[in-house]
């Protein structure tokens, strides 16, 4: 099995090469070259295009995060200009396919922006109005929503149904995990969902996106709270199929998805996009240098690494998959560069539960071996997609010949 934390390593071949968890523009700076691989990937559901990525890195300093922010808002304005005004000439679908591609690039050029960064929120929200303007130009039209949540906060997110002519569609919530948002779901999770007539409730959960830079709310350990209230929240629409509602989490969203469907037996399905046992055992020796650290903390909600990794303890599936009671897949990447052994934990105790529980770990071959498939997520998706449309005793075939808009996916 492929080590863990090989987002620490710098390899050998100092030059852009590919490894076996895909393209590694910047060897000396692995976590630049590993949010870049993301975005690379990202260009072929709509992300952005393999030109324009490249350009931008073409004009970035190696390991400067200024420049990084600078280049990536760079093509992402041009794109919200360019799609503005095929909006205003009647250009829809132009329009639709520049703001997608420019709320992924907002989204790059706001990560690595401190959390008290006065940019940051104004660069997530540009990403927001670009997911909006694609979103509501869907057929059906995507819903921008609010899902009531605790002390008058909401959870953020947006609701999509497919382009199929069924009455009462089942879903499948969608939602990141440390550092993935709502926005970002379109491309590892929910357009596969919608091309097989399931539709999506894309959601920034506590610790996420809006909820998190809008509202201050951290993360918690009981997922099943605030995926509850997504329940709630669906179960109060006519056009759902309440007995078949799925949830799928990617990255650390993967401990998020797993312990909410632990505990809220009105889901039907459970998906594990990247697999977490234990966030101790990745990050608990983690010091304030860590890649990551800044995340972290503000996720967590901490002032230090001590202090989240002391909250951290709690997040772990130990005792918690005991309780599973749905259909759960680990779809996870052979070689993620920052666990593998993670997936097969949580795996191995599930099937010792008597659990009914599937292991997809995607190899270097077919491709898709990297983190939450970050290198091809097309493949990720036709996997989830696949799993989940079989589970919910979907007929592709029938359902493609039922007609579909003119907008399909």
């Amino acid at each position: 099995m492929a080590q863990d934390n090989l987002i620490e390593v710098i390899t050998e071949n100092k030059l852009p090469h590919y490894e076996p968890y895909g393209w590694h523009h910047w060897p000396e700076h692995p976590w630049l070259a590993y949010q870049f691989r993301r975005g690379l990937g990202e260009t072929q559901e709509g992300g952005g295009a393999v030109s324009e990525v490249f350009q931008a890195a073409s004009r970035m300093i190696p390991g400067d995060l200024e420049s990084w922010h600078k280049e990536w808002k760079h093509i992402a304005d041009r794109n919200w200009t360019r799609g503005s005004e095929a909006e205003a000439s009647g250009h829809i679908r132009t329009a639709m396919n520049c703001f997608l591609r420019a709320a992924d690039y907002y989204r790059q050029a706001e990560f690595f922006l401190k959390p008290d960064d006065k940019r940051r929120l104004a660069t997530f929200e540009k990403m927001e109005a670009c997911s909006h303007r694609f979103l509501k130009s869907l057929n059906p039209p995507g819903e921008i929503v609010d899902i009531p949540y605790e002390n008058g906060v909401p959870i953020c997110g947006y609701f999509v149904r497919s382009p199929y002519p069924v009455a009462k569609q089942p879903v499948l919530i969608c939602m990141g995990g440390l550092d993935s948002i709502k926005d970002e779901m379109w491309f590892m999770q929910a357009k596969g969902a919608l091309q097989r007539g399931i539709a999506v409730l894309m959601i920034d959960g506590p610790g996420q996106g809006g909820t998190l830079r809008r509202h201050g709310v951290p993360n918690r350990v009981d997922t099943e709270v605030p995926i509850g209230k997504c329940i709630d929240w669906l179960e109060a629409r006519s056009d759902i199929d309440a007995s078949r509602i799925a949830v799928c989490g990617s990255s650390l969203g993967g401990y998020y998805a797993a312990r909410a469907g632990c505990y809220e037996h009105r889901l039907a399905a459970c998906i594990a996009h990247g697999a977490i046992w234990a966030i101790t055992d990745l990050w608990g020796e983690a010091s304030e240098d860590h890649g990551l650290s800044e995340h972290i903390k503000w996720v967590f909600g901490c002032g230090s690494m001590k202090e989240s990794m002391k909250k951290a303890k709690d997040f772990t599936l130990d005792g918690h998959l005991d309780h599973m009671q749905c259909p759960f897949l680990v779809m996870h990447g052979g070689h993620d560069v920052l666990t593998v052994s993670q997936a097969q934990k949580v795996y191995d105790y599930g099937k010792a539960k008597g659990k009914d529980v599937t292991l997809r770990l995607l190899n270097e071959e077919e491709t898709g071996a990297e983190h939450c498939q970050h290198d091809n997520p097309t493949i990720g998706q036709e996997i989830l997609g696949d799993w989940l449309a079989d589970r919910f005793g979907i007929d592709q075939r029938a359902l493609m010949n039922s007609g579909s808009t003119p907008f399909s996916l």
